[in-house]
């Protein structure tokens, strides 16, 4: 039997939300174009890649499909991506497709990622208004030394509430488990802090949503650093993603095995709010319809459909699965 990954809410759940939240690692979402300043050459169409712009317009129609049908047609007021290379593809994206429609505006800030790509934010204009926004990497990093993806924190009005929201793609694992591992702490332990510093700095119980692709899984120690800290001076935190343990969910495939990357991780103030918007923990989900799937030849079951499998064009979505969290309002 052929297992897919399953998603974590009902449909009847699923339909009763009011405002839907949407984070997806893209792919390496690169334009065809050479940038000097970072190692783009692989997507470039004389790259290994053979990136050319019939495949790069297959690749910003991919997204936007998916985009669609993860808002049910309705697409997300706040949707959080990664890997992607520039404002440029993000402005093909809200501007050159049917997401023209719905007035997306964009809150991107470049990285000091080595190959160029960022985490970014885009938002229905109408329904969301950005208070403040900024990027962040450690301070106990020095600067010129960091050569990954900062993180991309937004303060945001919607349905009359407030709710930071704190955008993340975390150092890989390439080379193995432990590589990047030194930073991830760095970034985890950042992140704690800004988040208690915004509940210190909050007029009221502060509604927070942290999410993003980690790069670990919801139990990794470093992870669980951030949710259960020894010591705790500001909001409690909730990974929804913790409840998904399954050999047959996830969100990434790795020789055959579900990992669970891609988390949303909420401050417990969103799960017992009375007032404005909230949320519970069964209203996180992974969006992992059929056409986001591929049946694998090497091992049974079936992993993303991505654009690429190794250096071999496919022409499917991403090597990623979405992740969606239902917001209501009270």
């Amino acid at each position: 039997m052929l297992l897919r990954p399953l998603p974590a809410v009902s449909q009847e759940k699923a339909d009763s939300f009011h405002v839907r939240v949407m984070f997806y690692n893209v792919e390496n979402l690169f334009d065809t174009f050479n940038d000097s300043l970072t190692e783009d050459d692989e997507f470039l169409p004389e790259g290994m890649m053979r990136w050319n712009r019939t495949r790069y317009n297959n690749k910003i129609n991919s997204v936007y499909k998916v985009i669609m049908a993860a808002g049910e047609w309705d697409p997300p007021p706040i949707i959080g991506l990664c890997e992607i290379e520039n404002r440029k593809v993000l402005e093909d994206l809200v501007y050159g497709t049917l997401l023209s429609g719905y007035g997306y505006g964009i809150l991107h800030k470049d990285s000091p990622d080595t190959r160029g790509i960022d985490v970014c934010m885009i938002f229905r204009k109408d329904l969301v208004h950005v208070i403040d926004s900024r990027s962040w990497i450690p301070a106990s990093v020095v600067r010129a030394d960091f050569h990954s993806r900062s993180i991309l924190y937004a303060k945001c009005s919607l349905e009359d509430d407030t709710v930071h929201f704190i955008f993340n793609h975390w150092p890989s694992r390439r080379g193995g488990v432990l590589a990047g591992e030194p930073l991830r702490k760095e970034i985890s332990a950042m992140i704690r802090n800004a988040v208690d510093s915004i509940g210190r700095s909050s007029s009221g119980p502060a509604k927070i949503i942290i999410l993003g692709d980690f790069n670990c899984n919801p139990y990794d120690p470093v992870i669980q650093a951030l949710v259960h800290p020894d010591i705790c001076n500001g909001p409690d935190l909730v990974n929804l993603a913790e409840s998904l343990r399954s050999y047959n969910s996830g969100t990434y495939r790795y020789q055959g095995a579900w990992e669970i990357l891609d988390q949303i991780i909420v401050s417990e103030e969103l799960l017992k709010s009375k007032k404005g918007l909230f949320s519970d923990e069964k209203s996180f989900r992974i969006f992992a319809p059929e056409f986001l799937l591929k049946s694998e030849t090497k091992y049974p079951g079936f992993a993303p459909f991505s654009t690429y499998k190794g250096y071999r064009y496919q022409g499917g979505f991403s090597d990623h699965l979405p992740v969606l969290l239902d917001l209501g309002i009270r």
